[in-house]
């Protein structure tokens, strides 16, 4: 006689150490079951998840993994972080899996992990260094800390040896101007080179995205874009002023004796024989002297790939359904330093095979991609983004990118191409989706090419992220929530909880990194007739909103209810 035999569905079963937790009471089966989502919902780990929510404190998590599995525990606070040894596993190995290597000895390195049942982690450690490995418990926070510190270790290992290093750095300069100075540096200038070396190789460091020099009638100072913000870190003599602008148009090799009209130019600094940092120079004559300013453009931030950017599950899926498709326009959207770049290139990367020729056209490239043919845009000669289009559609192209749509002939020629089978990416300074399909139809372009030729359109911002170490939660009245935008569904999720900045020494005043609000926004068949019909942006924006499609206002609420931001960081990036 056959007897019924009840099989427990995988998704559901909880095993390891989550069924150790839940048996000693430390948490409850819906708990683990929604830690275990969420890690692989983010592409974190369980452990990573339990810390960060606060169920259960990091040294006692710790202590219970090392008697369950057998595993020993260190204090991993006690180790000095040693450059070589970190290099020994890649940057992307360690964030990937969240280990880091803390000992070798012979054959055998001893690698530092918060989880001792993540096995694979420890295969793809040992196939990638070919070396046996052995895991070792340490505590999840700080492991956390330990990973960060070995990646700055290893990025700064140029400021190891001291000063002789930070003269000797190699810089590759951008195109030679035909004025630049050809002469080579004395040894009066070799203070200058250190300093300027110096000051660069910590702005790489400390994450800044921008440099300022800046000169004024009684002072000098150097300031640092952090996640948005600018910080002074330094104020060098006024009488310094002159020789640092000098040294950096060198580097550049800008005119040294043109002081009157400003100058664009970038270099190459290289950290290390796989590491280098690419600078865009720019110099302006101001009242008392020249301003620099040098943009970082770090071209692994468009390798890290889509899911790193912030986009929700179904903004991600929009994106890369009309990446796919063979022809169509993709617009982005926002103003000066939202991540539009990153956003661009980013898909670029993905469309970037062997079987596709992609063409872009910028004002100036940015970000160097291998495989990629970029065009940098030269109005004084006649290179406009109009002419490089043009250009374009005779070099047998599958995509393109223009870096802006300013005017209405690059506007047509850009829609001419995506009417004749080619993906076509660019960017306009609009405030949200909707005005931006308003604003082709006030350019000039007629509303059936507007409607007929965009694929998608991505509104985006970028907000500060709230450190992960330090963030407390936060107490609104229920009243101020509603008012802010949050739904009473969203207010009554089990588990609400809205966190502020604090700050500590892992932050820049209770923010670390930055990421994307978007508001992506799929031109269908009905936003089309309400654009043929003569609909304005408001009526566009109505159509988006009975399709389901979140406004960057509710898209950064989302971040708030994720606990990512802030309420104050999502007030300043969105507004209704």
């Amino acid at each position: 006689m056959a007897t019924n035999v009840q099989t427990i569905p995988f998704s559901t079963f909880i095993g390891g150490l989550p069924r150790r937790l839940i048996n000693d009471g430390l948490m409850t089966e819906d708990q683990a079951r929604e830690a275990q989502a969420k890690a692989a919902k983010t592409g974190s780990h369980f452990v990573s998840v339990v810390v960060e929510s606060k169920l259960i404190n990091a040294s006692r998590l710790a202590e219970i993994a090392s008697v369950e599995f057998g595993t020993p525990l260190i204090d991993l606070s006690t180790l000095t972080i040693d450059a070589p040894l970190a290099r020994e596993i890649s940057e992307k190995l360690m964030r990937k899996h969240h280990v880091m290597p803390i000992y070798k000895r012979d054959r055998k390195l001893f690698v530092a992990l918060s989880d001792p049942t993540r096995l694979q982690a420890l295969d793809e450690v040992k196939f990638a260094t070919g070396y046996l490995v052995e895991g070792i418990l340490v505590e999840e926070d700080k492991l956390t800390k330990g990973i960060e510190a070995a990646i700055s270790a290893v990025q700064a290992t140029a400021l190891q040896g001291g000063d002789d290093d930070l003269e000797n750095l190699e810089i590759e300069g951008g195109e030679a101007d035909p004025g630049a100075d050809a002469t080579g540096n004395t040894e009066d200038d070799a203070p200058i080179i250190r300093y300027v070396n110096k000051v660069l190789i910590d702005a790489i460091n400390r994450s800044a995205s921008d440099i300022h020099f800046e000169p004024y009638e009684k002072k000098y100072r150097i300031r640092y874009r952090m996640d948005g913000e600018l910080r002074e870190i330094a104020t060098p003599p006024v009488q310094m002023g002159g020789r640092l602008a000098a040294r950096l148009k060198v580097m550049a090799r800008l005119d040294l004796a043109e002081r009157r009209v400003p100058q664009d130019g970038r270099l190459k600094l290289k950290l290390s024989v796989n590491k280098a940092i690419d600078f865009r120079v720019s110099t302006c004559p101001t009242l008392w002297g020249e301003k620099v300013v040098m943009r970082i453009l770090d071209a692994s931030s468009a390798m890290l790939g889509i899911d790193a950017l912030g986009y929700e599950p179904d903004q991600k899926e929009l994106y890369l359904k009309a990446l796919s498709k063979p022809q169509g326009m993709i617009l982005v959207t926002g103003p000066t330093g939202s991540g539009k770049t990153v956003s661009l290139y980013t898909g670029l990367n993905i469309l970037n095979t062997d079987d596709c020729n992609i063409s872009t056209a910028e004002d100036p490239c940015e970000i160097n991609l291998p495989g990629i043919n970029q065009v940098n845009v030269n109005v004084k000669q006649g290179l406009t983004f109009a002419a490089a289009l043009k250009a374009f559609l005779r070099q047998d192209p599958d995509v393109i990118m223009v870096g802006e749509v300013r005017d209405l002939e690059t506007a047509e020629i850009a829609i001419k191409a995506a009417q004749t089978g080619h993906l076509v990416l660019s960017t306009l300074h609009t405030n949200d989706a909707p005005q931006t399909l308003t604003r082709l139809l006030n350019m000039g372009v007629p509303a059936y090419n507007v409607a007929s030729c965009i694929t998608l359109i991505i509104a985006q911002r970028l907000a500060r992220k709230l450190c992960k170490f330090c963030r407390q939660p936060d107490r609104v009245p229920k009243e101020e929530l509603l008012r802010e935008g949050f739904t009473p569904e969203q207010l009554a999720t089990p588990g609400f909880t809205l966190f502020k900045a604090v700050g500590c020494d892992q932050c820049n005043g209770g923010y670390k990194g930055r990421t994307g609000i978007y508001q992506v926004m799929p031109v269908t068949e009905a936003i089309a007739r309400v654009i043929m019909e003569g609909g304005n942006a408001i009526d566009i924006a109505d159509q988006a909103q009975r399709e389901g499609i979140r406004t960057l206002r509710q898209s950064a609420l989302r971040k708030v209810l994720d606990g990512m931001v802030d309420l104050t960081e999502a007030n300043r990036v969105t507004t209704d």
